[in-house]
């Protein structure tokens, strides 16, 4: 993948862009991944659409500027990587706290969204068993929030690299994926916002700033009238198949695909079925792809 950097916020933000004209299909990717995690999935779409793939403020080859790294820090963030590029109208892909800041920037913008493509999206859950039927897994998790504890195992050890991604992964990441996950977080310091996205999880009601606005941005979601393209898999991880079944049920103007079996890096083990999905989605939605490849 070939990078260039835009100028941000007294930092930079890191990103592909396969060129072209319009219509601009936006990829944002989750933690603690990079836009790397589109690199087989992008091809698909690329005949049809611009595609743009950032790395989030403090992720990939993007700057890491002394900043809290909350979720409204990265809000500002890409808001301007986007006005920096110049996108209007876009459509929309995103993973895990990509997909929670696709929906947020829907939320705020419907008029720009020519559609939503979204898979294993941050939920409010109402109780820590809701956010995972795994004991094991919510401990951990109530470990990544306890201060002194959660610095030491994601900053110090290291954790959500080496267990958390190749454990939401159902296929084994190679040796060299999984240096190219890493390169990114060579020291405790530059793995704050990978420590930070786990504490803005909205679970219980907490942190309560994000557990109203992540409910209200899917609320938001769920009846606006832009088109949407939703994955899931089985048993999936922030999405459950339940949970799947439910959205799909609820979403105005929106088409499920369930990939089978998965956990939550979708685009690690069905890149292509997404690809393809998407191609076809965005082929039948904008006039502007079809003339493309006509």
């Amino acid at each position: 993948m070939t990078y260039r950097q835009l100028p941000v916020l007294g930092s930079h933000m890191a990103y592909t862009d396969t060129g072209g004209a319009d219509p601009v299909a936006l990829f944002l990717h989750g933690n603690p991944a990079g836009s790397f995690i589109w690199r087989d999935v992008i091809p698909h779409v690329a005949p049809l659409a611009r595609c743009v793939a950032p790395d989030l403020i403090g992720f990939g080859k993007s700057g890491k500027p002394d900043i809290d790294y909350r979720f409204q820090d990265q809000v500002r963030y890409l808001d301007a990587f986007i006005d920096g590029l110049g996108l209007g109208q876009v459509f929309l892909i995103g993973q895990d706290w990509g997909a929670a800041l696709a929906l947020h920037f829907a939320g705020r913008f419907p008029d720009r969204v020519l559609g939503l493509a979204f898979m294993e999206h941050i939920r409010a859950m109402p109780s820590w068993k809701a956010f995972h039927p795994s004991e094991q897994a919510r401990g951990l998790f109530q470990q990544f929030r306890t201060p002194g504890v959660g610095e030491k195992l994601i900053m110090e050890e290291n954790v959500f690299i080496e267990r958390i991604l190749p454990g939401t992964t159902l296929r084994a990441l190679s040796a060299a994926e999984m240096e190219i996950y890493r390169e990114p977080f060579p020291t405790p310091a530059s793995r704050k916002p990978v420590w930070r996205f786990p504490n803005e999880l909205p679970i219980a009601g907490e942190p309560a700033d994000m557990a109203g606005l992540i409910a209200a941005d899917e609320a938001a979601m769920l009846g606006a009238a832009y088109p949407k393209l939703f994955f899931s898999a089985d048993p999936g991880t922030t999405v459950s198949p339940a949970a799947a079944a439910e959205i799909a049920a609820k979403a105005k103007h929106c088409r499920h695909i369930a990939l089978g079996a998965g956990r939550h890096n979708l685009q690690e083990d069905h890149p292509h079925a997404i690809g393809q999905a998407l191609s076809g989605w965005i082929g039948a939605l904008s006039p502007a792809a079809r003339r493309q490849v006509a």
